[in-house]
């Protein structure tokens, strides 16, 4: 039981994470002629492209990724429920739908973050996945810079947005107490 649990958890979550760069992506304006941003359009365009000609974007957000994401996570918790306990709970899945898709990109903003920060002392600066990483984080730390200057050449910025996403992370998990089957 734990085998598919896990496997099925791990599915819905790795495509759920590529359709929130997909709206991250278009939100941050990044460079989608980028190697790596078309893989993404290219995962998520088969089931992103009848949807949207029913829900329309709306000042540069894309809803019908929005909607896509929500509906991904609901069906990883239907998926999840009727595994664990043979019933489905539907009054509780719009919440946990939405609740995964902030928790999912918060740990896609941490993995994203982390990754540009080894990139950062081993690479040149030339790689396309870090060009892309740096137009999608750069919005977060930016903020953070002006109110923490980089402090003897040491950017500190990375570090605070860790520990603000910690923090959040451990609040959604502590103040909810479902939460922890995940």
């Amino acid at each position: 039981m734990m085998a598919f649990n896990y496997l099925i958890t791990t599915l819905f979550d790795l495509y759920l994470m590529v359709i929130i760069l997909r709206v991250w992506l278009q939100f941050a304006r990044a460079d989608f002629y980028n190697p790596f941003s078309q893989f993404v359009v290219r995962a998520t365009n088969p089931l992103l492209k009848p949807l949207r000609r029913i829900i329309p974007g709306f000042a540069g957000v894309d809803c019908a990724g929005i909607v896509l994401a929500l509906l991904v996570a609901a069906a990883k918790w239907a998926a999840v429920m009727q595994l664990a306990q043979g019933a489905i709970s539907w009054s509780f899945i719009p919440l946990f739908a939405l609740l995964t898709v902030v928790k999912q990109t918060g740990s896609l903003l941490f993995w994203i973050l982390l990754v540009r920060a080894v990139l950062s002392w081993i690479s040149q600066g030339r790689s396309p996945i870090e060009y892309v990483f740096m137009q999608l984080t750069e919005p977060f730390l930016a903020p953070i810079r002006r109110i923490i200057p980089a402090m003897g050449g040491l950017d500190l910025s990375v570090l605070v947005l860790f520990i603000i996403l910690n923090f959040v992370n451990m609040l959604l998990t502590t103040q909810i107490p479902y939460w922890r089957l995940m």
